[in-house]
């Protein structure tokens, strides 16, 4: 079996591993410079993890699915989409990006993660939340490991009020996203580190004499804005986060060892 996910700012990261590791996969970051084609070629499941934009697939994942979508067929999926409350259908998304896939999905689960929009004062950064809703997906996810080793096949998201939720959510998203492609800002605190430069996962900056400067393909993941040392790096919302999303430690594991 092989999983392949991407992650902004670790959440899905941590819901891949924790699987790999319980399941015996192979884990691959869609970053990674892989031959993806034949370790696709070489397995019959593949497992997809994501975290869910206004109930869509990220520009980055649906690019890679778009790619390699001949390597995808007659594979059985299992996919995983990450929360931070509700998406609807964000697990079914992943099907449009494939058509005639439908069908051969065997599980289909949705994991409500801790929020990383860390420069939005409605949502903020908490340790409580964070620890609250790892034990959380560590629950489910050992279930739906049981479940996937005694052939239980389940699909969240696939209902109809799913369906209505999830393009409730996303009717307006891709205009949104499509209109936030430029929308970085790394403000006077910035210390030319390049760390967002180096770890940024669409290439979207590039560090001159005039700081760091943008390309117009930011997907809003947030990886910057919880990266940057002094937090000057801002995207949408140009606000200074009080507190960073660190992403979920990996040491505190609770599934699989």
């Amino acid at each position: 079996m092989l999983i392949l996910y991407f992650s902004g700012t670790g959440n899905s990261q941590y819901i891949a591993r924790q699987f790999a590791a319980r399941m015996q996969a192979d884990c691959r970051s869609i970053e990674e410079e892989a031959d993806f084609s034949a370790l696709l070629a070489g397995t019959d499941t593949v497992a997809v993890c994501y975290p869910i934009y206004g109930s869509s697939v990220p520009r980055i994942m649906r690019e890679f699915a778009s790619r390699h979508a001949a390597q995808f067929e007659g594979k059985r999926l299992i996919i995983f989409c990450t929360q931070m409350m509700f998406s609807g259908d964000g697990a079914k998304a992943f099907t449009r990006l494939l058509p005639g896939c439908e069908s051969r999905v065997i599980y289909a689960e949705h994991f409500n993660m801790p929020n990383n929009i860390s420069n939005f004062w409605l949502f903020p950064v908490r340790e409580g939340e964070r620890i609250r809703k790892q034990r959380a997906a560590d629950k489910r996810l050992e279930r739906v490991c049981r479940d996937l080793e005694n052939g239980v096949v389940r699909r969240r998201g696939w209902g109809v009020r799913s369906m209505l939720l999830g393009k409730l959510q996303s009717r307006n998203w891709l205009a949104i996203e499509e209109k936030q492609r430029g929308s970085f800002v790394a403000d006077e605190d910035c210390s030319r580190c390049g760390l967002c430069v180096r770890r940024c996962p669409v290439q979207n900056l590039e560090l001159t004499e005039r700081g760091v400067v943008q390309k117009n393909r930011c997907i809003l993941c947030y990886r910057c804005v919880n990266l940057c040392p002094q937090k000057a790096a801002t995207v949408m919302l140009h606000v200074k986060p009080k507190r960073q999303y660190k992403g979920i430690i990996l040491s505190e594991n609770r599934t699989g060892g």
